[in-house]
């Protein structure tokens, strides 16, 4: 690939990431939400129940941090907090996928259908490339994390 193909490749994927940080800022606003809240509570949506360790561990935040993330969630009935049977000092945070989706769906209808016709003009061939180089795109994302995760700067 020439130099020039990839500065207008990365800077698109740059702006990619620009814009949609912005529309999800925007939904986020619209549903009564932080940008930051909205995207933990799509963890939260994605992985299903966890204790609020395992929150912690995978959004990088602290616990205090994670115990006012699920506050404003319980205020907000999104998430339900209950005690761990086999050890009551475990919370676990259990999130109500029917109220996240009531308030989130029709937020994201429009951008929804919209996407899908998008994805629907690609031919097979084209979408399986697509889809590589997001899978691909993903796991540098990930090693990157790891790697800033655990070697502090």
């Amino acid at each position: 690939m020439n130099d020039e193909l990839l500065n207008r490749i990365r800077k698109l994927s740059q702006h990619y990431a620009y814009t949609s940080i912005q529309m999800h800022e925007a939904v986020a606003r619209k549903a009564g939400l932080s940008g930051t809240d909205h995207k933990y509570l799509g963890f939260l949506m994605e992985k299903g129940q966890m204790t609020a360790g395992e929150l912690a561990t995978l959004t990088g935040l602290t616990t205090g941090a994670v115990t006012g993330l699920i506050d404003r969630f319980e205020k907000k009935d999104l998430v339900k907090r209950r005690f761990a049977q086999d050890d009551r000092r475990k919370v676990i945070i259990e999130p109500d996928t029917d109220r996240i989706m009531a308030l989130l769906v029709p937020l994201y209808k429009e951008f929804r259908s919209k996407s899908e016709q998008l994805m629907a003009s690609f031919s097979d061939q084209e979408s399986e490339v697509i889809e590589a180089y997001f899978l691909k795109a993903i796991d540098i994302m990930k090693e990157t994390t790891d790697q800033l995760n655990d070697h502090k700067l």
